[in-house]
């Protein structure tokens, strides 16, 4: 699916997420429900612990209430939460 400003937008907190791709090699294949998001890390609740993974160095893929699954780069969702929603996203593709 191609990733939309609308889902860009959207509130992660919640979410089922995995790390498919990292410059770390210790984030890759986390996964887990995300439980918090500050400006550069998503908190993912893997195997009942807290996992604290940079958003600037890796590729989340994220499962979508509707069932959806997206691939989103973490460099685009780099910034607060609160205004990550409010701010209008210039397309790149």
């Amino acid at each position: 699916m191609k990733v939309t400003p609308e889902v860009l937008q959207q509130c992660f907190i919640g979410l089922n997420a995995k790390v498919t791709k990292s410059s770390n090699p210790e984030y890759v294949s986390i996964n887990g429900k995300v439980i918090d998001e500050t400006r550069n890390t998503l908190v993912l609740l893997h195997e009942e612990k807290e996992k604290s993974i940079i958003k600037d160095v890796a590729v989340f893929q994220f499962t979508l209430p509707d069932g959806t699954v997206v691939e989103i780069e973490g460099k685009s969702i780099v910034g607060r939460p609160e205004n990550r929603v409010k701010k209008k996203v210039k397309r790149r593709w």
